[in-house]
């Protein structure tokens, strides 16, 4: 038994309510149990009860066992002097409010379908996984879609708080903040943290003063840490002298990363760091006031137009310093593109709907993720097994979310997936486990 089934339980009055008493043998009617509360203080506040002759309004704490109120130090906070019932699953101790009144406790056990309990237990015991993978199937695909929706809200949520989180560091600059999230994104998951770094190291503003692709590209490899060495080829060594040059210029002496911090191994070398620091180089060095442009772009095909553009020439011929390459293709690809859109474009332009109250801003980042195509990798492919195909970016990424939020973490409860799953049949009500 786990605390949170016990919420599940009062929240949706999945018990049997008829003859209600307390522990004390006093008549209870419910009238509503109360909204969740999401912070510190009882679990349920406003719920509408009454117990015996008196009508209360006011909080509902919940307990597997009721000397969870002790182990959990309620019974010296203040806070809790509002709670009128306790709800438990086994009453093994009587509790006694500060003022030494009885708390009224009510007692579930007894009172819950076993196969309710049952099944809950089937979900959190589950080895797969998609803890529902052999029910899924038959779950209705609409209460599916509707819960890929929750999840995709979730998900946006969480990223456009990290997008708000940033801009406060950066003084509420958007334009400095997309610059840094979009040069984390050039480093995709394996080298994100330290673009993220190395654009921290180095304002915007002051890359926007440069007139060559070259100083742009000095400063970043600089700051990099990868102009460390002295030997290499004309163009490493001209990246050099321009970086010493801008580095005692603008006294750039902190911030700056060591080559030992970026990641090569096991990466094709379309992804190596030198290659995407090229590309993010020529990005910022051909576009100008990227946030604007993002707010004010209708559709993905116009934001996609934003990423194409050519790194410098050397950069066509090499993946890293002094080593020439056969395939002479090195332009972000289409894919890598997407990527770039759907997990950071469109969080910041949700990040600003939310921070503006521009409701259409939102509707046009999700907008964006209807007209992409589904990433392709393990956790969408996991769905496609169990029928559920993504038809875009839009599922892809609920489905991605609802994965790695609700069924890795085994949070079948507020899934309304697992939640359909979990629950009393309409029949046979007096089907309970003591």
């Amino acid at each position: 038994m786990q605390e949170s089934l016990i919420h599940y339980l009062w929240s949706l009055q999945y018990f049997d309510r008829s003859s209600l008493l307390t522990t004390g043998g006093e008549p209870i009617v419910l009238f509503h149990p109360g909204m969740l509360n999401t912070h510190a203080g009882p679990d349920f506040s406003n719920a509408r009860l009454s117990i015996g002759d008196i009508k209360w309004v006011g909080n509902v704490e919940i307990h597997i066992k009721s000397s969870g109120w002790f182990e959990h130090h309620h019974d010296v906070d203040p806070a809790y002097d509002t709670v009128i019932l306790h709800v438990v699953w086994q009453e093994d101790k009587e509790i006694l409010r500060r003022d030494g009144t009885r708390l009224p406790t009510l007692e579930l056990r007894g009172r819950v379908h076993d196969d309710l309990i049952r099944s809950y237990r089937q979900l959190i015991s589950s080895a797969f996984t998609i803890p529902c993978k052999r029910t899924f199937p038959a779950v209705d695909m609409l209460l599916k879609q509707s819960m890929i929706s929750k999840a995709l809200v979730h998900r946006l949520e969480r990223k456009a708080e990290d997008v708000l989180t940033l801009l406060a560091l950066n003084g509420n600059d958007w334009e400095e903040t997309t610059y840094q999230l979009i040069a984390r994104a050039f480093g995709f998951k394996v080298n994100a943290d330290p673009f993220l770094q190395l654009a921290k190291s180095i304002p915007l503003k002051l890359l926007r003063k440069q007139q060559q692709l070259t100083q742009v590209e000095a400063l970043l490899f600089g700051q990099a840490g990868f102009l460390e060495s002295t030997k290499g080829d004309e163009y490493y060594l001209m990246l050099r002298r321009e970086h010493h040059v801008l580095a005692h210029k603008y006294r750039l002496s902190d911030g700056r990363l060591n080559k030992s911090q970026w990641h090569f191994l096991r990466l094709r070398p379309p992804n190596f760091p030198s290659l995407r620091i090229a590309q993010l180089s020529a990005f910022i060095h051909h576009q100008q006031n990227v946030f604007s442009r993002f707010l004010a772009a209708q559709d993905a095909s116009e934001l996609l137009k934003l990423f194409r553009f050519s790194p410098s020439p050397y950069w066509h011929e090499h993946f890293q310093f002094t080593k020439k390459s056969a395939n002479r293709i090195h332009e972000l690809g289409k894919g890598s593109a997407e990527g770039i859109i759907i997990n950071t474009v469109v969080p910041i332009l949700v990040a600003y709907g939310r921070r503006t109250d521009d409701q259409p801003c939102v509707d046009r980042a999700l907008g964006l993720l209807e007209q992409l195509p589904p990433e392709e990798n393990s956790i969408v492919g996991r769905w496609s097994d169990l029928g559920m195909v993504a038809q875009n970016s839009f599922d892809a990424q609920g489905l991605i979310e609802l994965f790695n939020t609700f069924c890795t973490r085994k949070n079948c409860l507020q899934c309304t997936i697992g939640a359909s799953i979990i629950r009393p049949p309409v029949d046979e009500p007096d089907h309970t486990v003591s």
